[in-house]
């Protein structure tokens, strides 16, 4: 396989999850592989992403189960918050991962190069201490980095990278976005005792997640103490005399905070990596256009995960790293399938979903048949919580097809994997009508619906 026209047969910019993947099965089929990477191995997901973030999700859980659990009969006194101790805590396994995945790369023989690099000539790329190498195919997996809107004053706040080394938990603090990341945070720090409000430039949250879930999600937050502030986009950001920040804003009274998230959207890294010299086309947003085995406008340079903007998830980056490794180098031509992913956001409480919202089903059949259920989860009954749950099928009339699964509420992102095989498979309503029901639990409820 080798070709000595060049130093390696792949050489892969960044090292996130699509990175470290391709890397790990090319140089598995025999290929000399380097991967490059400025920051650290692991890339968003682990270092500064859904990783970490699970983690704080994890800790905020804590806030309503230590409240819940005295209806359990558990006496549990004054319970106190550090958020120096968990955020230690998280950094410290973001640590660990880091060097789990560079011990990947290693095992599998893949030379890390712990530097930035540019495409400098068709098959030549220049390191940032100057060194030049070459290879026969390039893989561009730099990923995505958070957006900040323009407005006087925007430096002044922090993106969800900054989240997770905050010194301290901001008294008050202004999120803005409607996107998981915004509803994600919104929760965890919600949980931990800020007080949190959300300011969104449109009216609606959660776009491409069904209505009745991001209704529903909506209400509880509210319910929890969340304000929202819709149709409202940045004048500008002072930072007052105390150390505070005073947010103006359209539609809306000014705000005064400690702390202002960006959670707008994920920009493509693509600038400064030499694509333009290399002839490698990008689309309107910045993102690298490929074809479905992920190949760019020039034959030997692909791209994988966010910098292409297909879809923006850490499975999706993973599944289009193998696929690539397995066309180029295994023989095994693949094309990832990106149709019926499923996803899920870890709000209070999680939602997640899988194939068409009802709005998307009708708009396409027309008549379709919907099958919904609102029940109040069993531990919320006895703790005395209000908060409701809601599952709700979405089917093909006649043939019975599920076209989606959509639910809120209790580890429905842990549910929602299991159901996601039944609608990838292309399984009915009846089928799952004829699974029997695990009693008592939330699942069930899928197999119960009429």
């Amino acid at each position: 396989m080798a070709d000595d026209t060049y130093d390696y047969d792949l050489f892969v910019i960044g090292a996130g999850s699509g990175g470290v993947r391709a890397s790990r099965i090319a140089a598995g089929y025999g290929a000399r592989v380097a991967v490059a990477e400025e920051h650290r191995v692991g890339g968003t997901c682990v270092i500064r992403g859904c990783v970490p973030k699970k983690m704080l999700v994890y800790g905020a859980h804590f806030a309503e189960d230590l409240e819940d659990a005295k209806n359990f009969g558990w006496t549990i006194d004054n319970p106190k918050f550090d958020w120096s101790v968990l955020r230690d805590n998280v950094l410290k396994d973001v640590d660990r991962l880091n060097g789990a995945y560079t011990d990947t790369l290693k095992n599998n023989e893949v030379e890390i190069i712990l530097d930035r690099a540019v495409l400098t000539g068709p098959h030549e790329i220049t390191l940032g201490s100057g060194k030049v190498v070459t290879a026969k195919h390039i893989l561009i997996a730099t990923g995505a980095r958070p957006h900040v809107p323009q407005c006087p004053g925007n430096e002044l706040g922090i993106t969800s990278n900054e989240a997770f080394h905050l010194e301290a938990l901001p008294p008050r603090i202004l999120i803005a976005g409607g996107g998981y990341i915004a509803n994600e945070f919104a929760g965890i720090f919600n949980e931990f005792g800020s007080k949190v409000t959300i300011i969104n430039r449109s009216d609606q949250l959660l776009r491409g997640y069904d209505e009745s879930l991001r209704d529903r999600l909506l209400q509880i937050s509210v319910m929890k103490g969340i304000d929202f502030r819709f149709n409202a986009e940045f004048k500008a950001i002072e930072q007052t005399e105390d150390g505070c920040l005073k947010v103006s804003m359209t539609n809306h009274e000014d705000l005064v905070v400690d702390c202002v998230l960006f959670a707008t959207g994920r920009v493509p890294n693509t600038e400064g990596l030499g694509l333009d010299k290399a002839g490698v086309e990008l689309g309107q947003h910045g993102e690298i256009v490929v074809d479905r085995f992920s190949k760019t406008s020039v034959d030997h340079i692909y791209a994988v995960g966010d910098v292409t903007g297909r879809v923006q998830l850490t499975p999706v980056a993973i599944r289009e790293g193998q696929a690539f490794a397995d066309t180029l180098f295994g023989g095994k031509p693949t094309a990832v399938d990106h149709s019926c992913i499923p996803s899920a956001v870890f709000s209070h409480p999680p939602l997640a979903g899988v194939g068409m919202t009802e709005g998307q089903a009708r708009n396409k059949f027309g008549s379709i048949k919907v099958y919904e259920s609102d029940f109040r989860p069993m531990k919320n009954v006895l703790a005395g919580r209000n908060e409701r749950s809601l599952y709700k099928m979405v089917c093909a009339e006649g043939s019975g097809k599920i076209l989606g699964i959509h639910m809120i509420g209790p580890e429905s992102a842990e549910i929602m994997q299991a159901a996601a095989v039944a609608v990838k498979a292309g399984l009915t309503k009846e089928q799952f009508d004829q699974t029997v029901a695990i009693h008592p639990t939330m699942a069930e409820e899928l197999v119960l619906l009429r």
